[in-house]
């Protein structure tokens, strides 16, 4: 059932329009097949495919839990976490375009 669902989401994953129109990669490129070896359990890949996954991924969490327990300093560290991310996303954009 789990290969079937992992099957059918590689099935319908859409492609980049930024690719498809510009012709480069956008800040968040890479981002489902990251998410599908993740699933799959290769975590060495999806970093491989996408750095900024795990960032998000923590982000989205801590989110998740300050919405529903309402964390004393959450706010604050979902910015800090936001922030970071931020960084780690433009610095990999960045490596994307320099790198062939």
């Amino acid at each position: 059932m789990y290969q079937k669902f992992i099957a059918w989401l590689e099935s319908v994953t859409q492609p980049c329009m930024y690719v498809r129109f510009l012709g480069a990669e956008c800040p968040g490129c890479g981002t489902q097949r990251a998410i599908l070896e993740l699933l799959k359990g290769n975590f060495a890949g999806s970093v491989t495919i996408y750095p900024p996954i795990i960032p998000n991924l923590l982000l989205l969490l801590l989110l998740v839990v300050h919405l529903v327990f309402k964390l004393r300093q959450g706010a604050l560290y979902i910015k800090i976490l936001f922030i970071l991310n931020v960084i780690v996303m433009v610095l990999n954009y960045i490596y994307n375009l320099l790198t062939p």
